[in-house]
């Protein structure tokens, strides 16, 4: 255990921040997970209004920091990609 102040406000500033962002990542792979079951059910109306969704969740992580914009943008154009190969 942390014996200095600063030590132990970096441990709370820490596991604020991982609580933080594993919330945000948790809601982004709900959301891909709500596409990915749209694709699978072939209901290509609800894959695009969840691709929406999930796309709005994963530029908020993005913008947050939570994930590199590169990462955001290949997640959004691999579900993109997935919901426009529907029948």
């Amino acid at each position: 255990m942390a014996n200095i102040k600063s030590a132990k406000k970096r441990i709370l500033v820490n596991r604020t921040k991982a609580e933080r962002n594993k919330a945000i990542k948790s809601g982004v792979k709900t959301a891909i997970k709500k596409v990915r079951t749209a694709i699978e059910a072939n209901d290509k109306e609800a894959a695009k209004a969840a691709l929406i969704a999930a796309t709005s969740e994963i530029d908020k992580a993005a913008s947050k920091g939570v994930y590199h914009k590169n990462t955001a943008s290949r997640k959004v154009s691999r579900l993109s990609k997935a919901v426009s190969q529907l029948a």
